[in-house]
C-alpha cells in the first residue's frame, strides 16, 4: 500500500514516487482504484479519513454542477451522529455506493451492446438486482450486521 506522510507544514508527501504531492492527485489514485495510507510524518497516526474528507469537501465546493451533498442531507447526516443509537449508516452508504458504481459500470457495459439486448430486459435485470441487494440487506440480523462491521475494521 501506498504510504503519503503529511507534514506539519501541511504538505502530502508520496513515499512511494519521492514527491509532494497535492489532494487532486490522490483523487486521481482514488479513481484509479490504487489504495493508500496518509500518516503524520511525526507521530505515525493514520490520517487517511480526515484527507478523503477534504477530497470531498474539495470537490463539493469546486464545482456546483456535481454537488452530492445537499444543505439539507449534510444536517441530517450531522443530526445522525447525535442519535443515542446511531444507524449502522456507514454500512448503508458504503453498500449502497457500491451497489450505484457497479450499476453505473455495468449500464456503460450494456450501452455499448444495446443492439444485441433490449432496453426492457436490462432494466429488469437491474431491478431484480435492487430488489435482491435490498432483501439480503434490510434482512440481516443485528449480530449479522455487527458481523460485518468487524469484518470491515479488521
Amino acid at each position: 500500500m501506498r504510504v503519503i506522510r503529511k507534514y506539519a507544514n501541511r504538505r502530502l508527501y508520496d513515499t512511494q514516487q519521492s514527491r509532494y504531492v497535492t489532494l487532486e492527485d490522490l483523487r486521481h489514485l482514488i479513481i484509479e482504484e490504487e489504495s493508500f495510507r496518509v500518516e503524520d510524518a511525526k507521530s505515525g497516526e493514520d490520517l487517511t479519513r480526515t484527507i478523503l474528507l477534504s477530497i470531498i469537501i474539495e470537490q463539493e465546493q469546486s464545482d456546483n454542477d456535481a454537488e452530492v451533498f445537499s444543505n439539507d442531507l449534510l444536517a441530517q447526516l450531522i443530526r445522525v451522529y447525535d442519535m443515542s443509537s446511531p444507524l449502522p449508516l456507514a454500512r448503508y452508504l458504503e453498500q449502497g455506493t457500491q451497489l450505484m458504481l457497479e450499476q453505473q459500470k455495468r449500464l456503460q457495459t450494456q450501452w455499448q451492446q444495446a443492439m444485441r439486448h433490449t432496453p426492457m430486459e436490462f432494466m429488469r435485470e437491474l431491478a431484480e438486482e435492487n430488489m435482491r441487494f435490498w432483501q439480503k440487506t434490510l434482512n440481516q440480523t443485528p449480530q449479522e450486521r455487527k458481523g460485518d462491521d468487524e469484518d470491515k475494521t479488521s
